[in-house]
């Protein structure tokens, strides 16, 4: 041990306060700076390591970790941790870094079991972009798994622990174990890889983890000796998750994404089922058939789309011949009608339009069936510009309009007693019956 709790460095105002860790190469310290009165990280090159003859690559990759982590100082970014200092105290290099008050995932899963899943999709993800931002730098980490990863009270995740970077090439690397063992894919322990790859299955490897409580078979097992990684989702992890997992931690590292960015892109929450995945059931009470409104959605024909939903919605109302809606034609609304329109529309937009989508910004203006909140909703929609409604030919007929923004043809034939305008008064009408449909 290079220093004892109280000691005071010679070559900087540092006081030792606690000794943090010792690990392969490194040892850490938690010191207090003593003219700014704030407390930080110490690490130096571990002592015990003097007499291996690697002792001297050692340094320069500890040299090196103080390198990297300054390139990312000028921008600092909020998930990677931060150098303030790199200087010689009795022929040995020391490394100051912030202190992040905290704890680490491991600890975090260790105390509290395993997270849900948002939460450890959410730590991943911080991690996984500044990774992203590491790799865009020519540097991989190498060594990401659940103790390397801070989280702040506040929900920041950060990255510590830059030793084992390297830059973006295979590396042969020492017999002495440079990485976790249980997150480090198995062309790591064998080859010393330096690929992008190698981040990517460590950060899945963690992510299993925090999101099972279980710590991943380690991946000599699973490539060598055929032993199964049990899926994420026995464990109650959802599906999407799991399949992230599953791809990132991929045996064959040309099976595994190739890039980060790649692979976050399987830890963005899907569509729900109802919306992209499963075939709506064309129901209706009064014989409509919704077969073409479904094909011309399903092609992106939005204003085609439109103009069918009001034909459909006509004769499902009875209201063919009059070529309008009355007040009690939609208040009577055939549910099973309403809930067939409003799924297919919910369903080819990805859920950005659909009298369901207009109803939950009903409510959020007011829920009341009157002008004013009508056009405190055709402001939220896009219907209205300037505090004019918008005529119907001046509509986004496009998948990036405002939410709610379709279905709107209806306005179009307007209904007998509106508030003054073709249209006016149906829609918060409409919506009041999506409420009481339950859609």
């Amino acid at each position: 041990m290079l220093w004892t709790p109280g000691q005071i460095l010679k070559t900087r105002p540092l006081r030792i306060d606690t000794i943090l860790g010792m690990g392969g190469f490194g040892m850490t310290y938690k010191a207090t700076h003593l003219q700014l009165n704030y407390q930080v990280v110490l690490k130096t090159p571990n002592l015990s390591l003097q007499n291996d003859p690697e002792y001297p690559n050692f340094v320069r990759r500890f040299i090196r970790e103080g390198q990297i982590l300054a390139k990312f100082c000028q921008n600092a970014h909020p998930g990677i941790v931060r150098i303030s200092d790199l200087f010689e105290e009795k022929g040995l290099h020391c490394l100051v870094m912030d202190l992040i008050v905290g704890q680490s995932l491991f600890d975090a899963v260790q105390q509290q079991g395993r997270l849900p899943d948002t939460e450890a999709v959410a730590i991943i993800r911080q991690i996984g972009e500044a990774l992203s931002d590491v790799h865009q730098a020519g540097i991989v980490h190498r060594d990401a798994h659940p103790g390397n990863i801070m989280l702040r009270p506040n929900g920041q995740a950060v990255l510590i622990d830059f030793g084992l970077a390297s830059e973006l090439m295979p590396t042969i690397i020492s017999s002495r174990h440079p990485h976790n063992p249980a997150f480090a894919p198995w062309e790591q322990h064998m080859e010393g890889s330096g690929k992008p790859t190698v981040d990517i299955y460590a950060l899945a490897a963690s992510l299993y983890y925090a999101a099972t409580g279980k710590v991943p078979t380690a991946s000599l097992n699973r490539h060598f000796r055929n032993e199964a990684l049990p899926p994420a989702k026995n464990f109650g992890v959802k599906d999407w998750v799991s399949l992230a997992i599953e791809k990132g931690m991929a045996s064959d590292p040309q099976k595994r994404p190739q890039s980060m960015k790649d692979w976050l892109s399987y830890l963005r929450k899907p569509i729900p089922p109802t919306v992209a995945g499963v075939s709506v059931q064309l129901k209706w009470a009064r014989g409509v058939d919704y077969t073409r409104l479904r094909d011309l959605l399903a092609a992106g024909k939005w204003k085609e789309a439109d103009e069918e939903t009001l034909k459909v919605m006509l004769k499902a109302a009875r209201q063919e011949k009059e070529g309008w809606f009355t007040k009690d034609s939609i208040e009577n609304f055939p549910c099973d009608d309403l809930r067939t329109i409003d799924q297919l529309w919910v369903k080819y937009s990805q859920g950005r339009f659909g009298f369901s989508v207009q109803k939950k910004i009903w409510l959020e203006v007011g829920g009341k069936v009157d002008y004013d909140t009508e056009c405190k909703l055709g402001d939220r929609v896009g219907w209205r510009k300037g505090g004019q409604w918008l005529d119907y030919s001046n509509l986004t007929f496009k998948i990036a309009a405002q939410a709610g923004h379709l279905p709107w043809a209806l306005a179009h034939a307007g209904w007998y007693g509106g508030w003054g305008g073709a249209g006016f008064g149906w829609v918060c009408s409409l919506a009041s019956r999506a409420v009481s449909c339950n859609l």
